[in-house]
C-alpha cells in the first residue's frame, strides 16, 4: 500500500472530521472565490460600456447617478437638458462625436432609448435580422430583449411610462421591430432603441397647429450626452466649462467608475475578510483534528517504523492527508464560488441589470487553491514532526 493510500485510508476512517474540514476549507475558498469572480466580471462588463465614452453630460445633480444613468442604465437619470444645449455642445471644436439619448419608458423593464444610430456603432452593433430605423415609430431590439420578449421583426408592441416594469402603458403609440441585434456582451444587448423623434411623439402626441409645434419643438429636451474628446486638451477644459457655465452637469465615467469601485470595493473587502477568517478557522481545526489523530494512531505509527518505514514517511503522510484535504476542500470552493455567482447571476438577469456568466472559468483562478493548500501545509507542519520524531519504545512499552 502506497502513502497515498493508506493517508486516504486513514481519511475514510474518520468521515465526520474529514467532511468538517472539507466544508470549512471550501466555505473560505468560496467566499474569496465568489468575490473575485464577480468583481472580475462587473468590472469588466462596466469598461466595456464605457469603452469610447469620455464624459456623460446631464442635468445637474449627482455625477454617479448621472454615469449609471447614462451608460449602464442601472439608475434613473438626473433629468433633461434643453436639446438647445446639447446640440451646441455637440458642435463644440472639442467634441469629436456626441450620442443624444433621450431617456423616459420601458417596456417589460428593459428601457427605451431615443437615440441616433451612432449608438449602435458605439459598441460596434451589427444586425441579427432586419436593420436600423428609418422613420417614427421603429425600434432595434437588443439581443437580450429579443431574446427575453420573444419578439421579431414586424412585431409590434408598446412602451411603459417610467423605468421601472408595470408603469401605465402609451396605447396609442405603438412601436414595430425593424430590427435584431447580434449580441456585443455590453449594455447594447439590455436596450431597445428607436430614433429621438419617436420619444417626443410618444410624449408630445401628434400635433397639427404650427404655431404650437413651434412652441414644442423650442421646449424639448433630451436626458444626457455621451461625448467623445476631439483632443486630449478637451478633457481639461470642456468638463470644467460645462460644469461652471452652463446648467448642465459633466461627469468622467473613468473617474466616476473608480470611485465607486473605491466605495463598493468596502464591501466587497469585507467580504474577502470573511473568507479568510473561514480559512484560519479551517487551519486551525486541520490541526485539532491531525493532533487527535496522531495521538490515536501513536500505535500504528510505531508498528509502521519497526517494519522499516522511515520517519521521512511517517512525516509524509501526514501531509499527504492534509493536502487532501487542501485538494477537495479548494475544488468543492471552487464549485462553490461558480455556484453562488449563478445565483447572483439569476437575480441580476431578473432585474435586468449587468450580465454576469458564472461558468466562465478562468486558469486564473486555480490560484485561489493556494490558501487552502497554505492551510493544510501550516496546519500539518507540528503533527507532522511530532510522528516523525515519535518514541517506538516507549509506545509499543505502553500498549503492551
Amino acid at each position: 500500500m502506497t502513502l497515498l493510500q493508506l493517508a486516504w485510508s486513514y481519511l475514510r476512517a474518520r468521515p465526520l472530521g474529514t467532511l468538517l474540514n472539507v466544508f470549512l476549507l471550501a466555505l473560505g475558498v468560496g467566499t474569496i472565490g465568489f468575490v473575485l469572480i464577480v468583481d472580475g466580471q462587473i468590472g469588466d462588463s462596466l469598461t466595456r460600456d464605457a469603452k469610447g465614452i469620455d464624459l456623460v453630460v446631464g442635468a445637474k445633480g449627482s455625477p454617479i447617478q448621472l454615469m449609471l444613468a447614462g451608460i449602464f442604465h442601472l439608475d434613473v437619470p438626473t433629468g433633461n437638458i434643453p436639446l438647445q444645449a446639447a446640440q451646441g455642445l455637440a458642435k463644440d471644436p472639442l467634441v469629436r462625436r456626441a450620442i443624444p439619448l433621450s431617456i423616459a419608458d420601458s417596456f417589460r423593464g428593459f428601457w427605451i432609448l431615443g437615440t441616433s444610430p451612432e449608438y449602435i456603432n458605439l459598441y460596434h452593433g451589427e444586425f441579427a435580422a432586419g436593420h436600423g430605423w428609418n422613420g417614427r415609430m421603429e425600434a432595434v431590439l437588443g439581443s437580450t430583449v429579443a431574446a427575453r420578449t420573444r419578439l421579431g421583426l414586424g412585431d409590434r408592441f408598446v412602451g411603459s411610462h417610467g423605468l421601472a416594469e408595470g408603469g401605465p402603458v402609451h396605447g396609442d403609440s405603438v412601436y414595430t421591430v425593424v430590427g435584431v441585434l447580434k449580441p456585443t456582451g455590453t449594455v447594447l444587448d439590455r436596450v431597445v432603441l428607436v430614433n429621438t423623434e419617436s420619444i417626443w411623439f410618444v410624449h408630445e402626441g401628434n400635433i397639427t397647429d404650427p404655431d404650437e409645434q413651434k412652441v414644442v419643438e423650442a421646449e424639448r429636451q433630451v436626458t444626457v450626452l455621451l461625448l467623445q474628446y476631439a483632443t486630449p486638451l478637451a478633457a481639461v477644459s470642456l468638463p470644467r466649462r460645462i460644469n461652471a457655465e452652463t446648467n448642465m452637469q459633466a461627469a468622467s465615467p473613468a473617474y466616476e467608475t473608480a470611485r465607486l469601485f473605491r466605495i463598493v470595493g468596502v464591501g466587497a473587502d469585507v467580504i474577502r475578510a470573511f473568507g479568510g477568517v473561514v480559512l484560519a478557522t479551517a487551519a486551525l481545526s486541520l490541526f485539532i483534528a491531525l493532533y487527535h489523530a496522531l495521538n490515536e494512531r501513536a500505535y500504528d505509527i510505531a508498528v509502521l517504523r519497526t517494519l522499516g518505514a522511515r520517519r521521512f514517511s511517517i512525516a509524509t503522510m501526514l501531509m499527504l492527508e492534509a493536502l487532501i484535504l487542501a485538494v477537495l476542500g479548494g475544488v468543492l470552493g471552487l464549485l462553490l464560488a461558480h455556484g453562488l455567482a449563478a445565483a447572483l447571476a439569476w437575480w441580476m438577469a431578473r432585474q435586468e441589470s449587468i450580465p454576469i456568466d458564472p461558468w466562465s472559468f478562468s486558469p486564473k483562478e486555480l490560484w485561489l487553491l493556494a490558501p487552502s493548500l497554505a492551510a493544510a501545509v501550516l496546519a500539518a507542519l507540528l503533527p507532522s514532526w511530532r510522528a516523525a520524531q515519535a518514541n517506538i519504545s516507549a509506545t509499543l512499552a505502553r500498549r503492551t
